[in-house]
């Protein structure tokens, strides 16, 4: 079931990649049901807000018409950052599954535990490595594609 959702937050990120966007994409899903997507469009909007996550959370409360997203799983291709955890544990959504870890800016498992820590009132479950090596994969891919491209700039 889990990679089912996935392969739809893998599409979203398909869809980042096609207008240069890092490839991340993010579902909510209620009651088997998708009720949100998102992917980053952080470099078309110059918003540092716009990251796959708060996208499709934003999404989900205006269809619920509720800032509590109880009940939803959110699916992404990318271990969330300290932003989106935040947001994550402010909608009080109980479950998280992510693809790829994030080691120099994941908040889940990689550099802390932001949907564990005892000192908020919300926790969130968390299910990682989800279709990771194909996460990982996209990631890793279109990073080495960017390089490739920037070194073959001329210089100024």
């Amino acid at each position: 079931m889990h990679e089912t959702y996935m392969k739809l937050a893998l599409e979203e990120a398909r869809k980042a990649e096609t207008i240069g966007e890092v490839p991340i994409g993010a579902v909510v899903v209620r009651q088997g049901e998708v009720i949100a997507t998102g992917h980053n469009l952080r470099e078309t909007s110059q918003n540092p807000l716009t990251h796959a996550e708060m996208i499709a959370i934003n999404r989900a409360s205006e269809v619920l018409g509720s800032w509590r997203l109880e009940g939803c799983t959110l699916y992404v291709t990318l271990e969330p950052c300290v932003m989106c955890s935040g947001a994550i544990v402010m909608s009080r959504i109980p479950h998280v599954v992510y693809g790829a870890n994030d080691k120099k800016g994941g908040t889940v498992e990689s550099l802390m535990h932001l949907l564990d820590e005892p000192r908020f009132n919300h926790r969130a479950l968390v299910t990682s490595g989800v279709l990771e090596a194909e996460c990982s994969t996209m990631l890793k891919s279109f990073f080495k594609a960017l390089r490739q491209k920037r070194k073959n700039q001329p210089g100024d």
